[in-house]
Formats: structure tokens, C-alpha cells, sequence
């Protein structure tokens, strides 16, 4: 248990590494039980279609994506990973265990948003503590820096005691079908995005620049590995399920996090 004041970066990505383990090993007991609990809707779908409304334009949310959230995260609280914190900035999950703060958020997209998910994915301010600048290319001007700082500090204190905070992101690829079951889940992974001490090491790989000039989108691909751990050194990014009989088109989008899922030992 880490109790210093000033963590090194290496024990940084200790943690994170340790931590990634954890989450990548329960997520693969727990397979089986997480996709039976996606589907459990369907089993009382005439009672609850009548009644769903997805909001419209931005607002605009899927059925799946609303129980999606609920069963990752019964899943995740009854495991006893650590103390659920009440504090309003950070992810919709948020604990604390011995020697870190921890923040999940789940990411779950469409196949038909599918660029949205195979190398990078869309990180809010309240998910994360990492500050940098980052390339750009603006019309007319070329590449130009943007800077970019998350709202989450590096370490937290707690009655004294400096814990580093720690960012996952649990990440579900889904394709709608036209019957029932209505969806069908072709990936899930779990990532680890770096803390903010990081960023002398890591530098703007962490970002990709976002749609709107306000938002980034955490590049994993680019810093797949924790790189201050000795070799072989562990992925950042494990892959707890990979549908191998999904269509080619959706494998062929997906080589970057297929490659991983082929080369990962479980």
C-alpha cells in the first residue's frame, strides 16, 4: 500500500496495472451472467415498449445504453472492489480501496457509430485527470495546439493520506437487430486512460482532438501499453469479450482491438 505523499510514475502504473487485472479478470468470470443480464429486458418488453421515450436530437438516448448502465454497474458493486464516494466530479462510478480512487465509465456504442469506438473514445473533464496540450488541424491554418486539462485532481487526500486517482473506461460495441433480442453485444473491453503525472511521459499521444473544439477523445490506441512497466510490457486495453462470429465488415473495423483480443493471455 502506497501511503507516500509523492507516488512516483512507475507506482502509478503499478496501480493502474493492478487494478486493470482486477477488473479484466472479474469482467471475464462474470461474461456469461453480464450478457444474460443485457438481455433480461426482453423478457418483459410488452409491459415497459409502450412507455420508452428516447428523448430527441443530442438528448436522444438508446433503450440499451439505459440498461446496459444498470447491469454493469450491479455487477461491479456487489463485488466488493471498494467504497462507493459521493462526491458529485467524476464518473458514474466512483470508489475507493486501500491505496486509490477509482473512476469507471462505461462507453456504449452502435454499430453504425462504429469510428467512434475502434482506436479512441470520447473522455469528459469530470473523468479524468490529465492535462495537455495536443495537435489540431485547423482549416486554413494547419496543426495547431490546443490545450486540454480534466477536472480530476492526480491524487486525492484522504484524512491525510495522498491516494493517486485512477481512470477506466468499460467500453461495449452493440448492433441493433430487427427482432428480438433487438440487440446483440459484439465487444467489451476495459481500458486504463493515464493518470495526469503521466503526462511527462506520455505527452498529447493521450488525446485526439474531438468533434467540437471543447472535447477530446482518449487516443488508446496510441498508448496501448503501460510504458514505464518492465517488458513484455501489459496493454492498457483488455478485451474481456469479442464476438468471433460477428459479420467481416465489423471484424475488419475492429482489426486494432481484434489484434489485442488475439494476443492477450487471459
Amino acid at each position: 500500500m502506497y501511503t507516500n505523499n509523492l507516488f512516483t510514475e512507475r507506482e502509478i502504473e503499478e496501480l493502474e496495472c493492478l487494478y486493470l487485472d482486477e477488473f479484466h479478470h472479474f469482467l471475464l468470470f462474470a461474461k456469461r451472467r453480464i450478457l444474460n443480464g443485457l438481455n433480461t429486458k426482453e423478457t418483459i418488453r410488452e409491459d415497459w415498449e409502450n412507455q420508452w421515450d428516447p428523448g430527441a436530437g443530442r438528448e436522444k438516448r438508446s433503450e440499451f445504453d439505459i440498461g446496459a448502465e444498470r447491469i454493469i454497474y450491479a455487477f461491479f458493486n456487489t463485488q466488493g472492489f471498494g467504497i462507493p464516494n459521493s462526491a458529485p466530479v467524476g464518473s458514474d462510478m466512483f470508489f475507493e480501496t486501500e491505496d486509490a480512487l477509482i473512476h469507471i465509465d462505461m462507453k456504449t456504442v452502435q454499430t453504425r457509430n462504429i469510428g467512434d469506438y475502434t482506436t479512441n473514445i470520447f473522455v469528459g473533464q469530470n473523468q479524468n485527470s490529465y492535462s495537455s496540450d495536443y495537435p489540431v488541424n485547423a482549416p486554413g491554418q494547419g496543426t495547431v495546439m490546443r490545450s486540454y486539462s480534466g477536472n480530476l485532481p492526480t491524487e486525492y487526500n484522504v484524512n491525510e493520506v495522498r491516494k493517486p486517482c485512477l481512470t477506466y473506461f468499460l467500453t461495449i460495441l452493440y448492433e441493433e437487430l430487427p427482432v428480438s433480442p433487438k440487440f446483440k453485444v459484439l465487444n467489451i473491453n476495459i481500458l486504463c486512460m493515464p493518470n495526469g503525472r503521466l503526462a511527462n511521459h506520455y505527452g498529447s499521444r493521450v488525446f485526439r482532438a474531438g468533434k467540437n473544439p471543447d472535447k477530446v477523445r482518449f487516443n488508446f490506441s496510441e498508448v496501448a501499453d503501460f510504458e514505464l512497466l518492465d517488458s513484455p510490457r501489459p496493454k492498457r486495453i483488455r478485451v474481456a469479450y469479442f464476438d468471433e462470429s460477428m459479420a467481416d465488415n465489423w471484424k475488419r473495423k475492429l482489426s486494432y482491438i481484434k489484434g489485442v483480443y488475439e494476443n492477450q493471455s487471459f
